[in-house]
């Protein structure tokens, strides 16, 4: 099981439906793709156990051309629970989720 710990900025997607979203660090995310190279699921998509705070939740991750790394979705309830809006440095624990 891998898992990586890292500081990002949580943004929102500017387009229709508000999706808030961390952007990984592109070193957490060549591993990740060397890691996940074998499984390769649907749009390249990556399943995970994430921890912000006191929050853990399961999603998954999904690659990004324009940042050359992963999306990591976080749902509304998180970001109530944590007290997190936009702009804010989030901790985030990830954790591969492999089968």
């Amino acid at each position: 099981m891998a898992a990586f710990e890292f500081d990002a900025e949580l943004w929102l997607y500017p387009g229709k439906g508000g999706w808030h979203f961390v952007t990984l660090p592109r070193d957490i995310a060549r591993q990740i793709r060397f890691l996940a190279e074998p499984k390769a699921r649907g749009w390249r998509s990556e399943a995970v156990t994430v921890k912000s705070g006191g929050t853990e939740w399961t999603t998954s991750i999904f690659p990004d051309r324009a940042s050359d790394s992963f999306l990591l979705p976080v749902k509304a309830n998180v970001r109530r629970a944590e007290r997190l809006t936009a702009g804010q440095t989030v901790r985030v624990k990830l954790t591969l989720d492999r089968d």
